[in-house]
């Protein structure tokens, strides 16, 4: 792996024993940032190879989640097997694993079996309701989790069945938590005070991302609802019907929605008693889009992003995908790149968002094929051994 000896996680070694979704991303973030990360797999491989879309038999969601990774396969059913293992987290600074509860432990591969021989040791767990409590043996996906911390209940439209966010927030807001938690406790180990036992709870991770919407419930009592792509507190802050489409216009202050009756040429709202304060105009939200919407629907779309644009008022198109990754902003950014997958096939893929020192961090590796590090990491396993 080439050396890149100014990322933070720089001489960091990590053993995943993670797939799908939220451990793995996890294991990129510390990779992204200059870890060694060695993912173990069973012989089958991380279930998210099966996932489409395939390229010439490689899966590119799982290329999406694996970058800068090594691949070691071991059937941990083995008892050879889980040795090797074993040896692989003696010499790793950090195990992150996102198993069921009480996996790791039949395994041999538990916390509690390495911290006299690596007091030093981060271990991290991730699963659907944490280590313990009534809930700790259900599994649980993405949608399941969506569904058990409340955020399906404010997705969606007003009258509308239930609907979970389009993008998998509670598999990566776990991941997002875990790498934060394990950076963390690596400062920990390095002032000298040991290793940690790091509980990463699927279920807790999205209630913690819900801070809005859980202090509206302990301050009200009230349970918040669906409003569609409108906001609980803030109006004109959502989506609008143009002539030709839609758009979204975000006024969360007095200077904004003054700005907004000046560009619709509506100064009548702006004195309007009912709009007087965010809050009223929050209050009265739905007659306030119906008569901007009267003004929004006699242009087009282009017209009024153009509009907004010049008076400085936060504005979006409504982009799908392949918009998104073309805005010019990304390609300055430089976050989408050409890869080179196993297989040699070619694909794009978004590398991380986070830039240090004015530089992004590098793809140092492609998604690893399975297994393709085998032969180095049991060669070097055994010469430990003898």
């Amino acid at each position: 792996m080439p050396i890149y000896p100014n990322l933070p996680l720089s001489g960091v070694k990590v053993i995943e024993f993670c797939s799908v979704a939220a451990g793995p991303f996890c294991g990129m973030l510390l990779a992204d940032m200059g870890a060694e990360v060695i993912k173990v797999e069973p012989p089958a491989g991380d279930t998210l190879r099966q996932w489409p879309p395939i390229n010439e038999g490689f899966s590119e969601n799982f290329a999406s989640l694996n970058r800068n990774k090594h691949s070691f396969v071991l059937d941990l059913k083995n008892e050879a097997d889980q040795q090797l293992a074993r040896k692989l987290v003696l010499s790793a600074d950090v195990l992150v694993e996102n198993n069921r509860p009480g996996v790791m432990d039949r395994l041999n591969l538990g916390a509690e079996s390495f911290k006299k021989e690596h007091p030093d040791l981060v271990y991290c767990s991730i699963s659907a309701f944490g280590q313990d409590g009534p809930r700790a043996n259900e599994g649980g996906f993405d949608v399941t989790i969506q569904a058990a911390s409340g955020v399906m209940s404010v997705t969606g439209e007003a009258d509308g069945g239930p609907v979970k966010c389009g993008v998998p927030i509670s598999d990566f807001a776990s991941g997002l938590y875990a790498a934060f938690s394990i950076s963390s406790a690596l400062m920990k180990v390095k002032n000298g005070q040991g290793g940690s036992r790091i509980d990463i709870s699927m279920l807790g991770c999205t209630l913690g991302i819900a801070a809005l919407q859980t202090s509206e419930f302990f301050g009200t009592g009230i349970n918040p609802i669906k409003l569609g792509a409108a906001h609980p507190r803030n109006a004109p802050y959502e989506a609008f019907k143009s002539r030709d489409g839609y758009f979204v216009i975000a006024a969360g202050n007095q200077k904004l929605w003054k700005s907004v009756c000046d560009v619709t040429e509506l100064p009548e709202l702006f004195n309007d008693p009912r709009f007087a304060t965010t809050l009223d105009r929050a209050k009265n939200q739905k007659i306030l889009k119906a008569l901007l919407e009267a003004k929004f629907v006699t242009q087009d779309t282009d017209y009024w992003i153009q509009v907004f644009k010049e008076a400085a008022v936060p504005h979006s198109r409504i982009n799908d995908y392949e918009t998104a990754l073309s805005d010019p902003q990304v390609q300055h950014m430089g976050w989408v790149q050409e890869i080179t997958l196993p297989n040699g096939a070619q694909t794009k893929t978004f590398i991380s968002p986070i830039r240090i020192d004015n530089n992004n961090l590098p793809v140092r590796l492609p998604p690893p094929e399975k297994g393709a590090d085998n032969h180095r990491f049991v060669s070097g396993l055994l010469k430990e051994e003898a």
